[in-house]
């Protein structure tokens, strides 16, 4: 298949070609890489302010959308303060 089996049940993070970060436990995916994230969150970057953290639960994410999926490691993640964070918008992956 694609790798990704080693990842499921994981906290993942998936950057999309629209320039979107969501981190969440990858539950699924299936030939076309749609995939299946679940206790999922959008996280928005921003200059002026902290990383926000939108609470999304149970997410399904087009496979033609995904541009990168890694393995998050959640003993790093969890010690970084999201709201002293900033950083530009990714922009869009052009291709």
């Amino acid at each position: 298949m694609s790798g990704l089996e080693s990842y499921v049940n994981t906290t993942v993070s998936i950057i999309t070609a629209d320039g979107r970060n969501f981190v969440g436990t990858l539950k699924g995916f299936d030939q076309t890489i749609n995939i299946i994230l679940d206790e999922s969150h959008e996280r928005v970057y921003s200059m002026n302010a902290g990383i926000e953290q939108v609470v999304l639960g149970l997410h399904i994410i087009r496979g033609d959308n995904v541009a990168v999926i890694g393995q998050l490691d959640e003993s790093i993640d969890s010690k970084l303060d999201f709201s002293t964070i900033r950083g530009l918008p990714l922009e869009p992956v052009v291709h």
